[in-house]
């Protein structure tokens, strides 16, 4: 039994609990200086770069599809990154123009109201039936046409409108078209020709040429 008095057990455990931090000073001075290092880097370090998550195309996508979830992917850019007219729902809308992969849908390639809204002032956006289908067929939405309207009764053809921009085309697949003939297109028309156009092609076999660009 140790008879030593407690203030002496407690003085001997002191020295040996000293001489032990002595022979470890370098490894407890190098825990500490990395300590402070850390926290000295992790103090003036700049923060995280902001970034917004945006929806872009998974894969290529064709014109007339309707959107499905598994069609976009998000990804994190920065926010100046974002396009103007963001779609912001675009799940379950129909593409007027293709859209390649990485690309953001905005409104200007979805069909709706916003289709028109980057084409010059002065034009409209029209819905219109041109006669033949299969014509119909080769046109991609940019494509710059000329209209044409026959009188199959006079024999006679005029021009109804020039350098008409293609904005979509929908795909009769999809149950755009109805139950009359030939295909339906989505153009932006000068606003002065559009009575003339519509009602050319309500009585008229309406074809196109491609305009020069």
């Amino acid at each position: 039994m140790d008879s030593r008095s407690p203030l002496h057990r407690l003085r001997d455990a002191r020295d040996q609990v000293r001489r032990r931090v002595l022979r470890r000073r370098r490894l407890i001075a190098a825990l500490l200086f990395g300590v402070g290092a850390a926290v000295a880097v992790r103090s003036v370090a700049p923060p995280a770069p902001a970034t917004a998550t945006l929806l872009v195309a998974a894969r290529d996508l064709p014109a007339g599809r309707e959107v499905a979830a598994a069609d976009l992917v998000p990804v994190e850019v920065p926010p100046d990154a974002v396009p103007e007219g963001l779609a912001r729902a675009p799940v379950g809308r129909r593409l007027a123009a293709p859209v390649r992969a990485g690309e953001a849908v905005t409104d200007v390639r979805l069909v709706g109201p916003a289709l028109g809204t980057a084409q010059p002032a002065g034009t409209v956006t029209v819905p219109l039936r041109l006669s033949d289908a299969g014509q119909v067929s080769l046109l991609t939405p940019g494509d710059r046409i000329s209209l044409l309207g026959t009188d199959t009764r006079a024999g006679t053809t005029e021009v109804l409108a020039r350098d008409a921009t293609v904005l979509a085309v929908p795909d009769p697949s999809a149950g755009a078209d109805g139950a009359l003939p030939g295909r339906l297109v989505v153009l932006a028309l000068d606003s002065s020709v559009v009575y003339h156009v519509t009602s050319a092609a309500a009585a008229e076999y309406v074809t196109y040429t491609w305009s020069r660009s």
